[in-house]
């Protein structure tokens, strides 16, 4: 690590009291920041600043689930703009930083090496940026700065994400008549059906997962440490069968602690391709639209190109890009 300059000072902030100082470099996120600090979502010791006499020049928060004890991720990351870019910092690996990305890699170490339980993998990064980020000279400069100072501690692009949104009053498609749907009977039953969609799926986080365990331990842990907490109602989920009763696929239609959102969908793999997906995708969106949702958000990973088609199809729109960066 290289030294700490002298008139560089790194902490966490004090409480809700230094979000005005914490909020100086902006971030989409910060509306929410005194409602999750309020809820236990995030605490003032997961919320770090790094401080040139009292100006931010970077600043990271991680977030979790109430009652975690541990972070669960890190989805505030941010630099301050630097213009002297003849100062920048190269580095033996070829990253290239400027001096506020140099702040960003001591905050970045110096907040994990205090936070993070020790031995523990650090929590998965997420940023959302615009859809066409890679396009726009602004955005992908500020990405850019952001993603050398990460690497520069190890961290690595793990998934690229759709992030789409559907408005009410948008169209959604009658039932076909091809199948039947009817709540989920309960924990065992999700989770069966968790497991079979398993094989051949195209998400980056499931095969990540399978490489570590089975497919019946990935399906379990997806269930408590995600679909099990949300505190929308049971009835929501629903099985899609045929006329006859077998299961076809499910949807998992749900409220997350910001956004109706669809949180889990699939098809058995000896049903796919007969375009099944399109009547689970429509039903999930009818129960929510039926709750007077202000908008159901949803999200799927850039390469999973059928699921993200199926989203289009259904009036789902593009509004964000989501970067996930994993240390080893």
């Amino acid at each position: 690590m290289t030294a700490v300059p002298r008139d560089l000072t790194m902490r966490p902030i004090t409480g809700p009291e230094e979000l005005d100082l914490f909020t100086r470099l902006p971030y989409m996120l910060d509306r929410e920041l005194a409602d999750d600090l309020r809820t236990g979502r995030r605490r003032p010791g997961w919320m770090w600043v790094a401080l040139r006499g009292d100006r931010p020049t970077a600043r990271l928060a991680w977030w979790s689930r109430p009652g975690d004890p541990a972070p669960f991720l890190l989805d505030i990351f941010d630099v301050a703009a630097d213009t002297a870019a003849p100062d920048a910092t190269a580095h033996p690996a070829g990253s290239v930083v400027a001096p506020s990305g140099e702040d960003g890699v001591r905050l970045l170490r110096t907040a994990m090496e205090h936070v993070l339980p020790e031995g523990a993998r650090p929590p998965e990064y997420i940023r959302y940026v615009p859809p066409g980020w890679r396009d726009d000279p602004v955005a992908s400069r500020v990405v850019e700065t952001r993603v050398a100072a990460l690497e520069l501690t190890g961290a690595r692009l793990f998934v690229e994400r759709l992030r789409l949104n559907w408005q009410p009053g948008t169209p959604i498609a009658e039932p076909s008549g091809r199948l039947a749907f009817r709540p989920v009977t309960g924990r065992e039953e999700l989770v069966e059906l968790m497991t079979e969609v398993l094989e051949g799926t195209l998400d980056a986080h499931s095969r990540d997962e399978l490489t570590r365990m089975t497919p019946r331990e990935a399906a379990v842990q997806q269930y408590e440490e995600e679909l099990e907490r949300y505190q929308s109602p049971r009835e929501w989920w629903r099985v899609a069968t045929t006329p006859g009763g077998e299961p076809v696929g499910f949807v998992i239609p749900a409220h997350n602690s910001y956004n109706p959102i669809i949180a889990y969908i699939g098809v058995l793999p000896a049903h796919r391709g007969k375009g099944h997906i399109d009547d689970l995708l429509a039903e999930g969106t009818r129960i929510l639209a039926a709750e007077g949702v202000p908008r159901v958000r949803a999200s799927t990973d850039l390469g999973n190109v059928p699921m993200a088609r199926a989203f289009r199809r259904a009036g789902y729109v593009e509004f964000e890009r989501e970067l996930n960066y994993t240390w080893p």
